[in-house]
């Protein structure tokens, strides 16, 4: 195998298992199913190596995040205020997100609404579904960052250094081969 080679699978592991790692550190590993999807596959082509990534497609949204529609709309009593994600390509225009899914989520973290002396109160989980809903497409998704950060990373690590040390090995070791066929 050539040192590109080497390398450059050096570089994907290094994403996938940084980029799985900051999603079970930031908590936003909840069910496992964006982290089993992180998956980066080699292909040769025409003399090139490529490296691509793939990851289920909301991957993308909490790690660029989500600009909101309307902060003003958020309670002013809220702790959380303003845009959480003024820099993101992606926005919440028309459609909210599905109150089902963060109904589900709450379940599983225990969420409860409280009054506000602190106690709790009623409210189904499918009200806090509709309430978390509401603020998310109000206010955004804030970016985690969880997959650019270890690509950065790698790339100055595998790609911008170690790459170009890689291409002299495997420069050095095909003239050396083709030497030893001249003699």
């Amino acid at each position: 195998m050539l040192e590109v080679e080497k390398t450059i699978k050096k570089f994907r592991d290094y994403v996938i298992q940084q980029s799985r790692s900051n999603l079970s550190k930031d908590k936003k590993n909840n069910t496992k199913q964006l982290y089993n999807s992180i998956k980066g596959e080699i292909v040769n082509d025409k003399g090139f190596t490529i490296v691509g990534f793939s990851m289920d497609n909301y991957g993308q949204f909490v790690d660029k995040g989500v600009k909101g529609s309307d902060p003003s709309q958020v309670s002013k009593n809220a702790k959380i205020k303003g845009q959480q994600a003024p820099n993101s390509p992606y926005s919440f225009k028309t459609k909210r997100p599905p109150s089902k899914y963060l109904e589900q989520w709450a379940k599983q973290k225990n969420f409860r609404l409280r009054d506000k002396k602190g106690k709790f109160a009623e409210g189904s989980y499918k009200t806090i579904g509709i309430i978390l809903a509401k603020n998310i497409w109000a206010r955004g998704m804030k970016p985690s960052m969880f997959f650019t950060k270890p690509f950065e990373a790698g790339y100055k690590k595998y790609i911008d250094v170690d790459l170009m040390k890689a291409f002299g090995q495997d420069v050095e070791t095909i003239i050396d081969y083709n030497l030893k066929d001249i003699k």
